[in-house]
């Protein structure tokens, strides 16, 4: 996971975490840091175009990246720490 963004949602006690990249430009998703919810912190926003993202899969619901998803990242926990698991193809 070196020199990537990520970031953690948790929703109904489920954990997701996701690269911090928008599908649509491959920027960081939050203007101001930590803070990647709409304003009903139902949904992902990227802040740059506004697209909304669902939380449990990371697919993009509303904007430019319609239908394209979020990538997730893969982890385990492990005595209330989370551990990175790396991808097969990284």
């Amino acid at each position: 996971m070196a020199g990537k963004h990520i970031m953690a949602v948790k929703k109904y006690g489920d954990i997701h975490l996701y690269e911090n990249s928008c599908p649509h430009l491959g920027i960081q998703m939050e203007m101001v840091p930590d803070q990647f919810l709409d304003s009903s912190r139902s949904l992902i926003m990227c802040s740059m175009h506004g697209a909304l993202f669902r939380i449990e899969d990371g697919l993009c619901i509303s904007g430019p990246c319609l239908n394209q998803k979020l990538k997730e990242v893969n982890f385990e926990i492990h005595n209330e720490l989370i551990y990175f698991v790396p991808d097969k193809n990284e």
